[in-house]
């Protein structure tokens, strides 16, 4: 059953699947929180990297949204594993981030 909820996860998820497309298939790197183009050494392998990342929480969100409009019963552990992958995901990209950044 297509939900309020529903609707707002599907329209939250084409929103964040907007900007994952706009930083890595555009180069919008200013995006990127915390983005410092004087230490950034490999512009386009940022921009691959949080972009594909932040279409994987894009994914996540529109796989909760399919949960709750087709098994509702289910959707608190899929919101605890909703929380847990987009936590993951964050400690991933911060950390692999700094893989195209100088040290200077």
């Amino acid at each position: 059953m297509v939900t309020a909820s529903v609707v707002g996860l599907i329209a939250t998820a084409g929103f964040i699947g907007a900007l994952g497309i706009l930083i890595k298939h555009f180069g919008m790197v200013q995006l990127i929180a915390g983005y410092d183009p004087d230490r950034v050494t490999d512009v386009e392998g940022l921009a691959e990297f949080v972009g594909t990342n932040v279409l994987y929480v894009a994914a996540l969100v529109l796989l909760v949204a399919v949960v709750e409009a087709t098994a509702p019963d289910r959707s608190d552990s899929v919101w605890i594993a909703f929380v847990a992958g987009v936590g993951l995901l964050a400690v991933r990209m911060i950390r692999g981030a700094r893989r195209y950044e100088s040290d200077e």
